[in-house]
């Protein structure tokens, strides 16, 4: 089960900029099963370059919930799912970093359809949506708006699962091109799940104890 997500935000940092537009469609592995979009009131101006690209206006979002209000639903349409985005990493910070200024711990596996479309699609010169899309022919209404986006994502999605299941005689591997999958199965994941994402000091120590890595 996913839920394939798109946003669109103030600015590129999750740390200083806040989500302007939120788009979820759910889906089952084989069709869409339910969606969900809203805009989002950041709370703070959006620049001209920002609205240039996305036509999000400070006027659209004036009235539009605030990411609090929302927060509930995401949480609750999402869980027990795999967050599938485009640059997942992108969209997952935002809404990571949402949460945690509500003092929430939102966390979710991630699947990302750029690395994904690397194996599966190898040798085009650029995997941005919208390049990848217009090489696989896949239609784009909406650029640059939360829900435009995460319609092609899934559209791109769904061709992903074909093409995987071309490649492994009709099973579906693609859980296993999660970044947690490629690390050593030895490892505790419960603690790789714990690591803070903020910057810190590591210690890596081997199986008798000694310290190794720093």
């Amino acid at each position: 089960m996913y839920a394939i997500i798109d946003i669109e935000t103030t600015g590129g940092s999750s740390r200083l900029e806040r989500i302007t537009e939120i788009a979820v469609y759910l889906h089952d592995g084989k069709e869409i099963t339910g969606e969900y979009a809203t805009l989002v009131n950041p709370e703070r101006n959006i620049p001209y370059f920002i609205t240039n690209l996305t036509g999000i206006t400070n006027e659209m979002v004036e009235n539009a919930p605030r990411f609090y209000e929302i927060a509930r639903t995401i949480v609750e349409i999402t869980e027990g799912r795999t967050f599938v985005a485009h640059n997942a990493r992108f969209d997952y910070s935002f809404i990571r970093q949402e949460f945690k200024s509500l003092g929430y711990n939102y966390k979710r596996s991630i699947l990302d359809t750029v690395s994904l479309s690397r194996r599966l699609f190898p040798g085009y010169r650029s995997y941005s949506l919208g390049n990848i899309c217009r090489e696989l022919k896949i239609g784009i209404n909406d650029r640059h708006r939360a829900a435009g986006d995460a319609l092609a994502t899934v559209k791109l999605f769904e061709l992903l699962i074909e093409k995987d299941m071309e490649l492994n005689c009709g099973r579906s591997s693609l859980m296993k091109n999660t970044r947690i999958s490629k690390l050593n199965p030895v490892l505790d994941l419960s603690k790789v799940e714990a690591i803070p994402e903020e910057p810190g000091i590591y210690y890596f120590y081997n199986e008798r104890g000694d310290l190794i890595y720093i």
